[in-house]
C-alpha cells in the first residue's frame, strides 16, 4: 500500500552573522537513501532537506530548509497529511542568540556567542500525531546506549529509533541498530546506508528485511 512519506535529511545552520553559522557534519546521505528507498517501495515521498551536496532522488517532492525554525515550519505545514515521518535530519540542538546583521569584523576583537537550546521538533509533532501515523527517529550516541535511546524514543513519541554512532556522519556506511518499543528489531551491524535505508522503509509496512 502506497503511503505519503516525509523524509528529512541533512544538517541545520544557525547563523551568527550574515556569513558565519554553526552547523554539524551531516552529509544528508542517510536521509537521501531513505527517500530513494521509499520511492523504490512505491510510496509518495516528500524530501525535506537541509543544505547538502547531493542530487535528490528521482520521484520526490523537494522542500529545502536551512535553519531549525525553517525545518519546523516545513514539517508543521505537512505533517498532518503524511502517513509516516522518517526524521533523518541532524537537527541542531542550539541556535544563536542575537544573530547579527552584516559581517562581524575581526578587528573588533573577541566576541562571545550565546547558544540557546532549540525545540524538540519530533516531540512536538508526535504530540499531535494520528494513531496510525508511523514516526521513525534517529539517535546519535557514543557510547551507543540502547536503554538511553529507548528512553528518548518514549520521550519523543516515536515508534522506532535508529541508533548509531557519531562516526556515521558523512560516512557511506553506518554501524547501527533499530529499536522498537518492544526491543531491537534490527541488530547491530555495519551496513551501507542504502541497505540500512531499505530496512527502515520496510518498517513502514509493518515488516522488516532479514
Amino acid at each position: 500500500m502506497a503511503m505519503n512519506v516525509i523524509v528529512t535529511a541533512g544538517p541545520t545552520r544557525e547563523y551568527i552573522d550574515a556569513v558565519r553559522f554553526i552547523t554539524n557534519a551531516s552529509s544528508g546521505r542517510m536521509g537521501y537513501a531513505c527517500a530513494a528507498a521509499a520511492v523504490e517501495a512505491g510510496h509518495r515521498v516528500t524530501l525535506v532537506t537541509g543544505p547538502v551536496a547531493l542530487a535528490p532522488p528521482a520521484g520526490v517532492e523537494l522542500v529545502r530548509f536551512v535553519s531549525v525554525a525553517e525545518l519546523r515550519s516545513a514539517l508543521e505545514e505537512r505533517f498532518d497529511d503524511c502517513d509516516a515521518l522518517i526524521m533523518a535530519a541532524a537537527v541542531g540542538d542550539f541556535t544563536v542568540a542575537g544573530a547579527r546583521n552584516g559581517k562581524i569584523p575581526r578587528s573588533g576583537g573577541p566576541i562571545q556567542i550565546t547558544l540557546l537550546p532549540t525545540e524538540d521538533i519530533l516531540a512536538s509533532l508526535a504530540a499531535r500525531r494520528r494513531e496510525e501515523q508511523v514516526l521513525i527517529g534517529f539517535a546519535l550516541e557514543e557510547p551507543a546506549d540502547v536503554e538511553k535511546a529507548r528512553g528518548e524514543m518514549a520521550a519523543k513519541g516515536c515508534d522506532y529509533v535508529v541508533l548509531n554512532r557519531p562516526a556515521a556522519m558523512s560516512a557511506e556506511a553506518s554501524e547501527a541498530c533499530i529499536i522498537s518499543r518492544s526491543g531491537i528489531v534490527l541488530p547491530w551491524a555495519a551496513r551501507p546506508k542504502e541497505e540500512l535505508a531499505r530496512h527502515i522503509v520496510a518498517l513502514l509496512a509493518g515488516q522488516r528485511e532479514d
